[in-house]
């Protein structure tokens, strides 16, 4: 069953590392107080990623219900991150579409 998560848990996995890099660096910007919204998704995606990567790892029969809010909270921030010019929210509003992207193929 691990087999039939193992690109699904590798995309949670890679986004959950990049929202983690892109809470970080937001942090350390300027204007901090402009990237809270950024910073708090970075965290719920990290989060709720971490979650899909290791329901789907035990087979978890919610694996899918989870994959599909991975879904819709990677793409949440994927669309706040691609607001942003630096170059660590644009790789992470990468990394958030191509996680919902796989979530919502995984789930379905």
């Amino acid at each position: 069953m691990h087999e039939k998560y193992q690109e699904c848990i590798q995309e949670c996995l890679n986004c959950m590392q990049v929202c983690n890099h892109c809470y970080d660096a937001c942090l350390k910007e300027e204007n901090v107080k402009m990237m809270a919204e950024c910073i708090r998704l970075n965290r719920e995606c990290a989060d709720i990623c971490a979650f899909a990567a290791k329901a789907m790892a035990s087979n978890s029969p919610f694996a899918s219900e989870i994959c599909q809010l991975c879904a819709t909270i990677c793409e949440a921030c994927g669309n706040e991150c691609k607001k942003h010019n630096d170059s660590h929210c644009q790789e992470c509003a990468d990394a958030c579409f191509k996680c919902a992207e796989v979530c919502r193929k995984m789930a379905s």
